[in-house]
């Protein structure tokens, strides 16, 4: 089964089954794992990865390859702790070196980026990225431009004054019925953002503005994302979606010329869903930053959020972080994000809806879903996915063997659920700490509900 829902490839399927029969052959799974990588199975291929490096644990391709994939995956941190140990091996190929750049680059450390990416191509001129160095400034015109606190200041025409289009304007059609669960989470969207539209005139009427901003917070792969846009299909509004690469820069001043363009495409498109997922990527705690770039940037976050310059009427300010520890507490003032949201791994009804919902046009025999919720304690809504996917991939093979394909039942599904773990158990470690020993102003006590602790 692949990322998304076809089957795999016969050439996939032939190396699946030549590892099955010489399963302690790590060229062979490695062959295996760059196939799958190639050709977009982005968890098949760290699954592979990772069981080649247990059989040859020293092997710098392997690394790289574990290191793309999570790239691919959008893991960065994964990623970036693999290269910072690989970049240290003499026999480290370039690719690690330019891929180790690309990281240090969109975490802001540009200096450090443009070193890493003349040693990878010092190694090898293969691994050369024109895009990524001409962005950079690394070339023929490097002596005419220079790094100031960890940005690239241009001193040639052109380099600051290239406006950027965004053009990710989404109208989404999902609707907070397409997902699972999440019911309190949902109402407290509708009372800030939904009935303020719905009853325009009652809120005009009290002098109260349609707008504002909501943070949710919360394990991975619970369903964030998914709810903001859902929450833009919900009302019939603009969608747009901001990631870090959307507004960082390496020049000097561009990051928050990016970020008042995004704010302004908004407020031209409202009523509009502005989504800054990981959030605290943008919005990182000043007290802990080094760089005044990043000071800078938070500055025109907070000025745009407050409408300084223009009115933000209609624009609905939506975020996600999995860390809202690392997130500058001036956010968190009434009129910014005055709403801060507890997203927690789905309980037992709402696991039984999503794994409904995940199932939706398969097909089924027979299928229980309140019995596999109880086996999926604990499961965020990307571990049931997985616990779909991997349901089909044994039933997939099951069929290749016997030529017949046969529905799936809830026995399938108990099965499946037994190979796959619960990812917010991680999550919860941390978040655990700081619920107890850094709850100022109480802002944790749902995690100490949810975990029992109070």
């Amino acid at each position: 089964m692949s990322e998304e829902g076809g089957t795999f490839s016969e050439e996939i399927n032939s190396l699946r089954e030549a590892v099955r029969l010489s399963p302690d052959n790590a060229p062979l799974r490695q062959h295996l794992a760059d196939t799958y990588l190639k050709q977009g199975h982005g968890e098949e291929a760290e699954k592979e990865y990772r069981a080649a490096l247990s059989k040859d644990p020293d092997n710098a391709n392997l690394k790289l390859g574990l290191a793309r994939t999570f790239f691919r995956l959008n893991k960065q941190s994964h990623s970036l702790v693999v290269l910072e140990d690989l970049v240290k091996d003499s026999r480290a190929p370039g690719r690690a070196f330019v891929l180790y750049a690309k990281l240090l680059a969109g975490a802001g450390d540009v200096e450090q980026a443009i070193i890493q990416y003349r040693k990878g191509v010092e190694r090898d001129p293969q691994a050369a990225d024109k895009e990524f160095a001409q962005r950079h400034g690394i070339g023929e015109d490097e002596e005419d431009s220079e790094v100031v606190d960890g940005m690239r200041r241009n001193t040639l025409e052109g380099g600051e004054d290239e406006e950027d289009e965004f053009e990710d304007i989404e109208r989404p059609q999902i609707k907070f019925s397409d997902v699972g669960g999440m019911d309190q989470v949902k109402e407290q969207i509708e009372l800030k953002i939904i009935h303020p539209l719905a009853h325009k005139e009652l809120y005009e009427a009290y002098g109260k503005t349609i707008g504002g901003g909501i943070l949710m917070y919360g394990p991975p792969g619970c369903g964030k994302t998914h709810l903001a846009r859902a929450t833009a299909g919900e009302i019939d509004a603009s969608f747009i979606s901001v990631g870090i690469n959307d507004v960082l820069d390496m020049w000097i001043g561009n990051s928050e010329r990016n970020l008042h363009a995004l704010f302004e495409q908004a407020r031209q498109n409202a009523p509009c869903v502005l989504f800054f997922d990981e959030v605290d990527a943008l919005g990182a705690s000043r007290t802990d930053m080094k760089q005044n770039a990043g000071r800078m940037l938070i500055n025109q976050f907070l000025a745009e959020f407050d409408g300084v310059d223009a009115s933000n009427e209609g624009v609905l300010i939506l975020a996600a972080t999995n860390a809202p520890w690392h997130l500058d507490a001036a956010f968190r003032r009434p009129g910014r994000f005055d709403r801060i949201i507890f997203v927690p791994p789905p309980d037992t009804p709402a696991r039984a809806s999503i794994l409904e919902l995940q199932c939706a046009g398969k097909p089924l025999d027979k299928v229980d879903y309140p019995h596999l919720a109880k086996k999926t304690e604990g499961f965020s809504g990307a571990d049931l996915k997985a616990v779909v996917d991997i349901a089909i991939e044994d039933k997939l093979r099951e069929a290749m063997k016997s030529g017949i394909p046969k529905p799936m039942n809830t026995k399938d599904f108990v099965r499946a659920a037994k190979q796959q773990r619960a990812t917010t158990k991680e999550w919860f470690a941390t978040a655990r700490n700081y619920a107890l020993y850094s709850n100022q102003g109480g802002i944790y006590d749902d995690i100490l509900d949810y975990l029992k602790l109070r």
